[in-house]
């Protein structure tokens, strides 16, 4: 397994926040449904296999049982073909400090991609989760709507920072991606930031965007505690991709070359 070195992954990474920005309309709307979708089935995948294991056994290996299964949603969406805001949130923010794309392209990409991201993420939760009881049936609702309430339960402060930390170990599996220059390496470098942050319980966007609608689908909670929910991570999230690891790679790395 070959890999590049942080100045030239920082490179990469400029150089894909201009590419994303650059892609039609219609390939960013499709691509953003997949990238919500795939990690839609990654938290349904997480919540089906340790959904049956009772906590007062299992304790916290059921969080890294969950979380050693979740990463496929990421890995769909680096190597199958997906747009995910978290990571856009680092790429195209490190491109803009750059200066190769404008604050408005950041504006207009991340729009695009979180409106693509929420539906392809309730069409999982809707169609898989409630039409066919995925999310519904048994120990499987419990588990649904204890996660979606954990995180709603958050206040606002708690869930920003949290979102913080989800989206620093999302970013870093995507620029660990990046520097691979194999399947292999970049399956490796996704899957143990990824399942860090689950086993961990951030809370990230995308992923609230399945759990807590599943949740709502079965009669849980409101759209409106939703949202408040959103927002806080959201912020939480961008910060944590677009500064802590977007800022801090372009100053070192690639600032002096601007």
């Amino acid at each position: 397994m070959t890999f590049f070195p942080p100045k030239k992954t920082a490179q990469l990474a400029m150089e894909h926040g201009e590419k994303k920005v650059a892609l039609p309309i219609l390939s960013q709307i499709a691509l953003g449904f997949l990238g919500g979708a795939f990690i839609a089935l990654g938290f349904l995948l997480d919540i089906r296999v340790v959904g049956n294991l009772p906590d007062e056994i299992w304790g916290s290996m059921s969080a890294f049982i969950g979380g050693a299964v979740f990463p496929v949603g990421l890995i769909f969406v680096l190597l199958a073909g997906g747009e995910l805001l978290t990571g856009n949130m680092m790429a195209v923010a490190t491109a803009r400090y750059a200066g190769r794309i404008t604050t408005f392209d950041i504006i207009k990409n991340w729009s695009i991609i979180t409106i693509t991201n929420f539906i392809g993420s309730i069409f999982v939760a809707y169609f898989f989760g409630h039409m066919l009881g995925l999310t519904e049936a048994g120990p499987f609702l419990e588990k649904t709507v204890s996660i979606a309430g954990g995180k709603i339960e958050d206040s606002f402060i708690h869930a920003f920072i949290s979102g913080i930390g989800a989206n620093w170990l999302v970013c870093l599996a995507v620029w660990l991606c990046y520097s691979a220059d194999d399947v292999a390496g970049k399956i490796l470098g996704i899957w143990f930031p990824i399942m860090a942050f689950v086993a961990i319980g951030f809370q990230h966007v995308v992923a609230n965007m399945f759990v807590i609608p599943a949740a709502i689908f079965a009669g849980y909670y409101t759209w409106w505690q939703f949202l408040e929910n959103f927002i806080a991570v959201f912020l939480g999230n961008a910060v944590g991709g677009a500064i802590f690891v977007g800022g801090f790679y372009w100053l070192a790395y690639i600032r002096e070359q601007v």
